[in-house]
């Protein structure tokens, strides 16, 4: 093999490793927004202000990228987005930052951080059943077996924290759960747009748009005075938006640009993993067998989800 050939595999192999590990990073920050969360809630405030400030400070970088992406289109080296195309971001970054987002939060108000990232990390199986029962996609056994570990998982967790926590678990978890449904909707309605506009302009609009929703419901129910918050929301608030939100949400991207969706989303299962040690570590809260086990089985049923080709 010659010189030139040898260079091609060294940046081919380059771009590989930095996708993997662009794909580990990505989710580990992103399951941490929950501990960032949670240390925010210690300042006494509730999962609108949590929310509120998040999109608030994540506001720029997201315009700063929309606003690159409409100079694109003024260029002429983008397509300019019609009407429909308009309307579906709207909604989109209604449903997929801006509400469930508020949901999950509310949600980790009442519920352990490993909880809150093991029910999310059921929104593959959301996605799988919404499909079979909207789009008429049949579900193989593989599946169902899959699925049935993952829901085995998350009681088994479910319990550990129902007994360390009492029975605000149950309206906690409600409220996460509705907020992996809403993701699941947000990710089946935007595949078709997706593909028409393309991953960075999609992300950067629909957060923009979900930062105003966000921002307006804060200001509408709480006043311009509870913008008045100790330092320290503050300071993990912009933690919050830059390294839990912005970041991660690009990174992600930048891998499956790079080693594509399946194996960025296999290694998004470190998720679950990493957060589970980290609110260990920063929350004190425990880790058990329980949890453990409960962990791996959904660990288990997204791989086995993630190995089988979809039924026609």
């Amino acid at each position: 093999m010659g010189a030139a050939g040898q260079s091609r595999l060294t940046v081919a192999a380059g771009g590989y490793w930095a996708g993997f590990m662009l794909a580990v990073v990505g989710a580990i920050l992103f399951s941490a927004k929950a501990i960032v969360a949670k240390l925010t809630y210690r300042y006494g405030v509730d999962a609108l202000t949590v929310m509120g400030f998040r999109m608030l400070f994540a506001l720029p970088f997201f315009a700063a990228v929309a606003a690159a992406q409409a100079w694109q289109v003024r260029r002429g080296r983008l397509a300019p987005l019609d009407r429909r195309d308009t309307l579906r971001i709207v909604v989109l970054g209604f449903i997929g930052y801006y509400l469930s987002s508020y949901l999950d939060f509310l949600g980790l108000q009442y519920i352990t951080a490993g909880l809150e990232r093991l029910i999310l990390f059921l929104s593959p199986t959301f996605v799988l059943l919404i499909s079979a029962f909207y789009l008429k996609r049949r579900i193989t056994g593989a599946q169902w077996f899959a699925m049935a570990l993952s829901y085995l998982g998350v009681l088994l967790a479910f319990v550990h924290d129902l007994s360390f926590a009492g029975s605000d678990v149950l309206l906690g978890s409600s409220f996460v759960l509705a907020s992996a449904i809403t993701y699941s909707v947000y990710l089946i309605s935007s595949g078709e747009l997706l593909k028409r506009i393309g991953s960075t302009r999609l992300v950067a609009y629909a957060m923009s748009v979900s930062a105003v929703y966000a921002a307006a419901h804060f200001v509408l129910e709480k006043g311009w005075q509870a913008l008045v918050q100790p330092a320290g929301v503050y300071q993990l608030s912009l933690i919050h938006a830059v390294a839990h939100t912005f970041l991660p949400t690009f990174m992600v991207m930048w891998a499956v640009a790079r080693i594509g969706a399946p194996l960025t989303a296999q290694l998004g299962m470190i998720g679950p993993v990493s957060i589970l040690f980290l609110a260990w570590w920063f929350l004190g809260e425990p880790i058990t067998g329980l949890q453990i086990l409960g962990t791996v089985l959904v660990l288990g049923g997204m791989l086995v989800l993630g190995k089988v080709r979809p039924a026609n």
